[in-house]
């Protein structure tokens, strides 16, 4: 018997880091973002023998314990063990052997949500498992709580809910870990036509998001009013573009998007650089009215909204960079699984 879930990727569309503490604490975010055609997969098979393999398939690392009812975190795998550790101090899991074995179909580091999105998947994996009565909201703040509180690692709140509730949501952020998920209602035309002309490209360089966060965090704390009003515009954003979704003004999305990379980089340093300025000058150059860096920034996926037949172009523009266009569509479900007899 195995045990199995995935979990959607995402995009961000607007609002980004405004999901990130303090400054969701203090002001309150909001952001607007979309569930894609790439996920993070994760399986769960019981073994007689009294191991614990761990298998990230993408990564080419197999690592084995005796039985154990917690695994060290020393840098190696830790989602996968942070998970394991969380759920066996939290719930009766029977101690007994298992291969976890995960895949995620995009790089790490690069803006989708990737680790966040593991995590959920993992967690859903052990849900289906050990039957565990968890809702949507439940296992999306219990992922964040084992990544973000357990583990230690920077970043913000909207991945979590992205990879667990799926579909198009515009999502609320407060202090005391308030969340509240917004499914939008687009029509479906409205939705193609934007999967249509956004093209998601991928850098072919990773970063290391937490010390963007680090800094995006800082200036919260030390009251950098160019940081803070950039993230209030951000806000903004990811109410203008709902409104642009939900009425069809898609002529608009393009330059939400551009007003939004304008702020963006006055989060903070290293968001943006001369790689990511260039990717986007050549873009608009030859077509895209606007776009963005998913994710903290500093690499990873950029997405750009190339009205009419302009993708074309700017897929052959960006072509020249040494990055590759991804193909995707957006989706509706989120976190699922099943067990497999």
């Amino acid at each position: 018997m195995i045990y199995r879930s995935r979990a959607p990727l995402r995009i961000g569309l607007a609002g980004g880091g405004t999901d990130v503490s303090p400054y969701s604490d203090l002001y309150g975010g909001a952001i607007l973002n979309a569930s894609v055609s790439l996920y993070a997969h994760a399986n769960i098979e019981p073994l007689k023998e009294n191991a614990i393999i761990l298998e990230a398939y993408d990564r080419g690392e197999t690592l084995t314990y005796e039985l154990a009812e917690q695994l060290p975190l020393d840098g190696h795998l830790d989602l996968l063990k942070g998970v394991y550790n969380k759920v066996r101090q939290d719930y009766d899991m029977p101690l007994q052997g298992f291969r976890l074995s995960t895949l995620v179909e995009a790089p790490p580091g690069s803006g989708l949500g990737t680790s966040s999105t593991l995590v959920v998947a993992i967690l859903g994996a052990f849900s289906e498992m050990l039957k565990l009565p968890l809702g949507e909201y439940d296992v999306a703040h219990y992922a964040y709580q084992i990544e973000r509180e357990y583990l230690q690692l920077a970043g913000g709140r909207q991945d979590q809910y992205a990879a667990t509730f799926g579909g198009v949501n515009y999502m609320e952020f407060f202090a005391d870990d308030k969340v509240i998920v917004n499914p939008l209602r687009i029509r479906q035309e409205y939705l193609d036509e934007l999967e249509h002309n956004l093209v998601l490209y991928f850098t072919a360089t990773s970063r290391e998001s937490a010390t963007i966060i680090k800094e995006q965090q800082k200036n919260v704390h030390s009251k950098n009013n160019a940081s803070i009003e950039a993230m209030h515009q951000l806000k903004e954003q990811a109410r203008m573009m709902k409104e642009a979704l939900l009425r069809g003004n898609l002529h608009t999305i393009g330059e939400i998007l551009d007003f939004g990379f304008q702020q963006k980089r006055r989060m903070a340093h290293n968001i943006s650089n001369p790689q990511i300025e260039d990717i986007y000058d050549r873009a608009k150059a030859a077509g895209a009215v606007g776009g963005k860096i998913s994710g903290a920034g500093g690499g990873g996926f950029m997405i750009f909204y190339c009205p009419g037949n302009a993708k074309y172009k700017v897929k052959e523009a960006l072509g020249t960079l040494g990055g590759t266009c991804s193909d995707y569509r957006f989706v509706k479900s989120g976190l699922t699984t099943w067990t497999s007899r």
